[in-house]
């Protein structure tokens, strides 16, 4: 019996884009708990998914606007999530 992997959608937007590669390159991951979007931090992720922006910006994007997305999004993100209790 042939079995077939059911495909991921595309991605629509040039955020959504931005956030999977962000996650890709390990320079963002989600709050185990509520789902939320959290900034490692690690400055050798961030350039890793810089570097993709600018070498394979998704279609009908330019390098410069696949950059300044990912740019937008890592600004819009906290390194800690907003429904976690702080840490004491």
């Amino acid at each position: 019996m042939l079995m077939t992997k059911e495909r991921r959608p595309a991605i629509q937007t040039l955020r959504g884009w931005a956030i999977h590669v962000l996650q890709d390159a390990g320079a963002i991951h989600e709050c185990e708990e509520h789902g939320w979007a959290k900034d490692r931090a690690d400055p050798h992720a961030r350039e890793r998914a810089f570097d993709i922006a600018r070498r394979d910006p998704p279609p009908r994007s330019s390098p410069d606007e696949a950059v300044a997305e990912v740019r937008d999004v890592l600004d819009s993100i906290g390194d800690t999530c907003p429904e976690c209790p702080p840490d004491v």
